[in-house]
């Protein structure tokens, strides 16, 4: 979009791009927990939009909207990390979960159904699905687990710094790493596997999600959550 004189119309721009602040905020936020407000990420998405066409110059050959993209969620990111979004309570809580799904797993040899890990938990099936939509998971790696480590046992930063791209042993564990999160997906309950491939695959929204499956938006976070805690459950021995 161009003026008159062919300078870039930014304000034009802008306009056009406000959908794009609205869509990477739906998609952001089924991965927050619920006292993170759509509002108040799409205005900071907003303020990211326009410093993507204050930065933004033509002869970078990139297009605009994969740069405001970045700038979009970079913004928000920054924003969710300075209020530490997922509190203590609810780490602890996700947390919980894992363990308790664990142990079921280990028990009966099998996926747990929802009953048996709020039988687990001590707590009825009702709020067992609260607890999920509370928690919200969504991280494969937390960024605690990323730094702990001992004198002994450095921690992940330190393990993967140095140049892994020529290390053929990396590169060897890397595949084995993908090939065992492909295995772990195709071990989820079908419901959950629909949900994951939706939204991981086809970048579809919650409400979208819901609309397919015949679902509230409600019941797929939680069930988005309880396919992360699973898959988390599997892949920490990785």
């Amino acid at each position: 979009m161009y003026t008159a004189k062919g300078q870039l119309d930014r304000d034009a721009l802008f306009h056009q791009h406000l959908p794009l602040v609205r869509r990477i905020a739906h998609h952001m936020i089924a991965k927050l927990p619920a006292n993170v407000e759509l509002d108040d990420l799409i205005q900071v998405g907003m303020i990211g939009l326009t410093d993507a066409l204050s930065r933004y110059e033509v002869a970078q050959g990139v297009q605009f909207e994969t740069f405001a993209s970045q700038r979009i969620r970079g913004a928000m990111l920054d924003e969710l990390r300075a209020g530490d979004w997922m509190s203590r309570s609810s780490r602890k809580s996700q947390k919980e979960i894992e363990q308790a799904l664990h142990r079921v797993e280990q028990r009966l040899g099998r996926s747990p159904l929802e009953s048996e890990i709020a039988e687990e938990l001590g707590i009825s099936l009702q709020d067992y699905q609260t607890l999920l939509g509370k928690v919200r998971g969504t991280q494969l790696v937390y960024l605690e687990d990323m730094h702990r480590g001992s004198e002994e046992d450095e921690g992940f930063l330190d393990r993967h710094v140095a140049d892994d791209a020529a290390d053929p042993m990396a590169l060897l564990r890397d595949q084995r790493l993908r090939a065992s999160l492909v295995a772990a997906i195709q071990a989820l309950p079908e419901r959950e596997q629909y949900i994951m491939g939706m939204y991981y695959e086809q970048d579809m929204n919650l409400k979208e999600i819901a609309a397919v499956l015949g679902v509230t938006e409600s019941r797929v976070c939680q069930l988005h959550s309880q396919a992360i805690a699973r898959l988390r459950t599997k892949m920490r021995a990785h």
